[in-house]
């Protein structure tokens, strides 16, 4: 079978779609990622054939310019952009930019299946334009397309009026695409659902599945240090891929001076940010650069992050406690799911300071009910339905 996926140009957009990409790929299926911008070759590296569907724009970096500079419009911008910007958000400029490329690379993949994100429009009018079956994949951890609180306060990402364009601009009429079944990956304790679970949607009958979280956030050599038992304890910190470009570092002053006073080995990793206004880092920090979670979160006792999805979920899957210092767009609501699990703490970083965060981490690394509940949802994801499984249902149903 060929399956096609599709997904928005984020991090934290694609990346939780990529264990299920490999799943299919080992269980024989030919595969093919639509995406653009940096996570074209971000998927590349990850052993993915991957199609950019909207070359020659750096869609990603025009949107951070835009939402960070207040740029004024480019007189040689194209439509897709003109037509965006009647819209709010980012995913709108996703919608319009990505979809007729989406279609095109289908049609040529000649796809049997196509398999988006719940926040992906381009996906879901793809899998309409070419007349074959969907699965949507829930991407986040914090929320779900399947939440009757959240759709009583979002709009749905097939309405509305750039998606009426959309479908008008490309001759699809008004037909829904043919979904087979909507994936929820968070853990059970956490909005999701049980192994032997399944609910069936409100609005159209489609049934939900669970599925385990995989965390992919790169591949990486690992250093010789990720492989040692750490001589003490150890703690993460990171602020993601979109908040140091949209507001920089500053926010880690505070992290690193609390964490720096503290008998504890702290693993920063802030990508390709620059650090030089932090000034002399202190002696107990390591900098790693870009590092995937995955190599060292395994020695690590807590972490302190943006509360980005998929920098929430990763600990949850390691069972590790957390401190959410929430920057935006979801990240609040990360944070919320850390707290009422009680698997982390949260606090307003605008109003945070050093005694704060040492004391909340203290509370981390000292109270041991917050590395119980890491433990139990540990166990409930690995408990779930892997990507391998989904896959396997999903084409099960299509026979």
């Amino acid at each position: 079978m060929k399956i096609l996926f599709a997904s928005a140009p984020g991090y934290g957009l694609t990346l939780p779609l990529i264990p299920v990409v490999w799943a299919a790929r080992a269980a024989g299926h030919e595969v093919l990622l639509a995406t653009t911008a940096e996570i074209a070759e971000v998927s590349a590296r990850a052993g993915l054939p991957v199609a950019d569907v909207f070359p020659g724009r750096d869609i990603w970096t025009d949107l951070l310019a835009t939402v960070k500079d207040g740029s004024a419009p480019d007189p040689d911008e194209p439509e897709e952009y003109r037509v965006a910007r009647q819209h709010r958000g980012p995913f709108g400029l996703f919608t319009a930019a990505m979809t007729a490329g989406t279609v095109e690379t289908g049609r040529a993949f000649g796809a049997d299946l196509v398999v988006y994100p719940s926040d992906h429009a381009a996906g879901a009018l793809a899998a309409v334009a070419l007349g074959v079956p969907a699965l949507e994949v829930g991407n986040r951890i914090s929320w779900s397309a399947r939440d009757l609180s959240w759709r009583t306060e979002h709009d749905d990402f097939l309405s509305g009026e750039l998606v009426a364009l959309m479908r008008e601009k490309l001759g699809l009429g008004d037909a829904p695409p043919n979904v087979i079944a909507r994936i929820d990956p968070r853990a059970p304790s956490m909005g999701g659902l049980r192994a032997d679970e399944e609910h069936v949607d409100e609005r159209d009958g489609v049934p939900w599945w669970p599925m385990q979280f995989v965390p992919y956030n790169g591949g990486a050599v690992l250093p010789e240090w990720a492989l040692r038992r750490p001589d003490r304890t150890r703690v993460a910190v990171t602020l993601g891929t979109v908040v140091p470009a949209m507001t920089g570092v500053s926010s880690l002053k505070v992290v690193l001076d609390a964490l720096g006073g503290m008998d504890v080995e702290v693993i920063l990793a802030a990508g390709t940010a620059d650090l030089s206004e932090l000034g002399e880092l202190p002696g107990n920090v390591r900098s790693v650069g870009y590092l995937p979670l995955s190599v060292f979160l395994p020695g690590c006792s807590a972490i302190v992050h943006h509360g980005g999805s998929g920098t929430t979920a990763a600990p949850l899957f390691y069972g590790l406690p957390q401190l959410v210092l929430p920057s935006f767009a979801d990240n609040p609501m990360s944070a919320e799911r850390v707290v009422d699990r009680g698997v982390g703490l949260s606090h307003d970083p605008a109003a945070v300071d050093v005694p704060t965060v040492a004391k909340l981490v203290s509370q981390l690394l000292e109270d041991e009910a917050f590395r119980i509940a890491a433990a139990e949802v540990r166990a409930e994801m690995s408990e779930q339905p892997s990507p391998a499984d989904v896959v396997a249902r999903a084409v099960a149903a299509l026979r």
